[in-house]
Order: structure tokens, then sequence, then C-alpha cells
């Protein structure tokens, strides 16, 4: 029984959620284990900042602070990604899809941040287009 939440959403601070939650509902049915208790605990850190970021540039009063906003979601969206492969599922498939899924939301997201960044920030303008 697969429980998480698969729709695609646009919208960023409701997809960031989506892929908190999941990240969570994941962190709960993994077996316990040292290894995975800690990368357990960083992922539930790092999945959430990616949301409170997004939200926080939102809310930003400048360019420049929407732009670190972005940099920032997508550092901890690159961290989720690293926490995600060093998980051990065991030898449940289901739980090993999961975690292939949430790698691959955790690249997206990556991706979509990459992009805002760039856009926000003038990285990537050629010089003509700056003067």
């Amino acid at each position: 029984m697969n429980t998480l939440v698969k729709p695609k959403v646009f919208d960023l601070e409701k997809r960031t959620f989506l892929f908190a939650k999941n990240a969570r509902i994941f962190v709960a049915r993994m077996p316990k284990s040292v290894t995975n208790d800690e990368d357990c605990q960083q992922l539930v850190r790092s999945s959430g900042s990616i949301g409170s970021n997004v939200i926080e540039a939102n809310e930003s009063a400048s360019k420049k602070d929407y732009a670190l906003r972005m940099k920032l979601s997508r550092k901890e969206c690159k961290e989720s990604q690293y926490r995600l492969s060093l998980m051990y599922a065991s030898k449940n498939s289901e739980l090993e899809k999961a975690r292939k899924d949430l790698i691959q939301e955790s690249g997206e997201l990556t991706k979509i941040f990459s992009s805002i960044f760039q856009k926000s920030s003038g990285i990537g303008k050629s010089a003509s287009s700056q003067k």
C-alpha cells in the first residue's frame, strides 16, 4: 500500500510541503538502525527547510533576499537527495520505490530552484544583457 501523495503540484509552496510530508511518511516506515536513524533525522530537517525557505522567499523584501532563499532551498534539496541516497530500505520493494520517488522529486525541485536562482540573481545572463 503506497501512502505517498502523488499529484504534481506547480505551486512551489504546496509542492515542497508535499515533499516534506512524503519524506516524513517514508521516515516513519524506515527500518530502525543507527545509520538510518541519523539519516532520517537529517532528512526530516532538510526536507522541511525547503518549504520554509520558499515561504520566506515569497515574503522577502528584496530581490537579493529572494535569490538567497531560492539558493538555500536548492541546497536543502541536494542534502535531502544525498540523505535519501545513503539510506538502506532493506528488501522492502515498496519502501525502495518510495525512496527512489523521493530522490527523483528532490532532483526535480533542485532543477527548479537552480533555474529560479539563476534568473533572480542574474547568473547566466550574457554580458551584453547586463549592461
